[in-house]
């Protein structure tokens, strides 16, 4: 069965999928795009994915020209159409074609969805390794703290972490403040402690980053968001990474610098399973698809 893939305004082959020459995002990088994954059919933390895509789309004035409604329905006829249960999932959307008044510019509109692949299982028993990326997160960047699908320097960090063996790369303010990986968030350990940098830093609303300070606050774990150096990283008891797809990551080298005593931490071991937990929770909710048919039908989207 070939991969289909929605594509604005219905489902395609994969194959036969196209994007205009003209496309805003593949001319100039004005686009966002959301990493999900599903369980069981349902889509983690939806809601929290949608409101940040909206919320950036705001921010950088990028029109989105669906309603959250219609991008959820389009999210589980993908995943429905590619018989997928747990899946990873991309959702793309582009400020569209540029010949276009920007008012009346029709944004461009991907989902795809694949089967859904864990990290190794022995990075969350032994510890992932990671580097510190010689690359500096500017504050005054537009693009900060938002998934731009301007990615580039992200993805080349992450190539060079990985020609090192290294699992992420770790990036710094210009005024070398921890800000968070390539693809994740960071958070710190020590004393019991729960640490991480502020969104002000900034660094991306991670919607795993979420998940984990609510679950800090409900089981009454000490959560402090605040600047962090690289003393901070380097006194730590206990690192670890969160994102969708990984959940949380454990961290035991930084670098060649030891973190602890080099095992995965009692803290990082408890998060985790809370995790779990609240994924399973989460994706146990089936969402509602006659009120989603029905705002559907009544946009006259197909």
């Amino acid at each position: 069965m070939s991969e289909k893939v929605f594509l604005n305004d219905k489902l395609v082959d994969i194959n036969r999928a196209q994007v205009s020459v003209r496309d805003s995002g593949l001319l100039y990088g004005v686009g966002l795009f959301e990493t999900m994954r599903s369980c069981k059919g349902v889509v983690f933390s939806l809601a929290d994915h949608l409101d940040r895509l909206f919320f950036s789309a705001q921010s950088l004035n990028i029109n989105i020209s669906y309603t959250k409604e219609q991008i959820t329905d389009a999210i589980y006829q993908t995943l429905l159409a590619n018989y997928l249960g747990d899946a990873r999932l991309r959702l793309t959307v582009t400020g569209g074609i540029m010949s276009e008044e920007q008012n009346q510019r029709k944004s461009t509109l991907l989902v795809t969805a694949t089967k859904f692949h864990p990290y190794p299982e022995q990075y969350y028993q032994k510890g992932a390794t990671v580097i510190l990326s010689s690359f500096k997160q500017n504050p005054s960047d537009p693009i900060s703290g938002h998934k731009s699908i301007n990615y580039l320097p992200r993805m080349r960090a992450l190539d060079i972490a990985r020609q090192k063996a290294a699992t992420e790369a770790l990036w710094f303010t210009v005024d070398n403040r921890l800000a968070e990986g390539c693809i994740s968030n960071v958070f710190l350990v020590n004393s019991s402690v729960l640490y991480t940098p502020s969104i002000e830093t900034p660094v991306l609303a991670g919607v795993a980053r979420k998940t984990v300070c609510q679950i800090a606050i409900k089981k009454s774990i000490q959560l402090i968001e605040k600047n962090l150096f690289i003393s901070d990283l380097l006194e730590a008891d206990e690192v670890f990474l969160t994102n969708v797809i990984m959940q949380i990551l454990p961290v035991t080298h930084i670098e060649a610098h030891t973190v602890g005593d080099g095992k995965v931490g009692t803290v990082t071991k408890k998060l985790a399973g809370l995790f779990d937990d609240f994924i399973r929770q989460n994706c146990g909710r089936k969402p509602n698809k006659k009120k989603t048919k029905s705002k559907r039908q009544k946009s006259g989207k197909k």
